[in-house]
């Protein structure tokens, strides 16, 4: 079986964060409805945290992508840009 390298402590951390807030986030969506199917006053701030935990989620998401980016940029992972991108440059310096 094919075993993936473990992720650094810091892109990991972020990803646990996320996790747990989307978790958050989709228990207070679930509250939201059962507020709203039976009519009770919390239905309306309920579905205001709801959008504003939607918001956070979707930050730490991007933070996930953010940190494993820092985290290359920092320790030496290099990216070497792909063929087509080297054939193109050299279309661009021809012209």
């Amino acid at each position: 079986m094919y075993a993936r390298p473990r992720m650094p402590d810091p892109v990991r951390n972020a990803a646990v964060r996320a996790v747990l807030i989307i978790a958050l986030t989709l228990i207070q969506l679930k509250v939201a409805l059962l507020c709203a199917w039976a009519g009770a006053w919390l239905a309306y701030p309920a579905l205001l945290s709801t959008v504003a935990s939607t918001v956070v989620a979707t930050w730490s998401v991007l933070d996930i992508w953010v940190t494993r980016q820092v985290w290359r940029q920092r320790h030496g992972v290099v990216s070497v840009p792909s063929s087509a991108a080297r054939e193109r440059r050299g279309l661009l310096r021809r012209h």
